[in-house]
């Protein structure tokens, strides 16, 4: 008589061994900085939320068509041995640095760019270049025959 067992109770991996994700149950990794981009008639508008960050840490950077933001935050009141007795269990918060960079283009106006850094939200406006408007031009073409 052959036994049914519960998928449940089975290993998935036999010949390898334990799971091979097992060591990462309940790990995610946050996106460090979570961007909206809005493409409107005048330009495009980078919403960024950059919890945590001071406005000094953040740079936005224009360069071959790409808009590069980097942000970084240094370790909030790091204990050392001596000072305490007691060891993390959990440490989540976010420290270090990261950087995203968005293709904007070369038609966009890069003297009228601006940036505001406020409540840890950082908002670019890249405005675009606007077209010239050339004149109509009339041609008159030849009727034969």
């Amino acid at each position: 008589m052959t036994t049914i067992v519960p998928m449940r109770r089975r290993r998935m991996w036999p010949a390898f061994g334990p799971a091979p994700f097992r060591s990462l149950e309940g790990f995610t990794q946050p996106r460090p900085m979570p961007t909206d981009i809005e493409k409107t008639d005048e330009g495009l508008e980078f919403t960024v939320s950059l919890p945590g960050y001071e406005k000094d840490n953040v740079e936005v950077e224009l360069k071959d068509g790409y808009l590069s933001i980097s942000a970084s935050t240094q370790s909030c009141e790091e204990k050392t041995e001596e000072e305490s007795d007691s060891t993390y269990i959990r440490k989540e918060r976010f420290m270090g640095s990261c950087k995203r960079a968005f293709y904007v283009g070369e038609d966009i106006r890069e003297d009228e760019i601006t940036a505001k850094f406020e409540g840890g939200v950082l908002k670019v406006s890249v405005p675009f270049e606007k077209p010239e408007e050339k004149p109509e031009e009339k041609k008159l073409i030849a009727i034969e025959g």
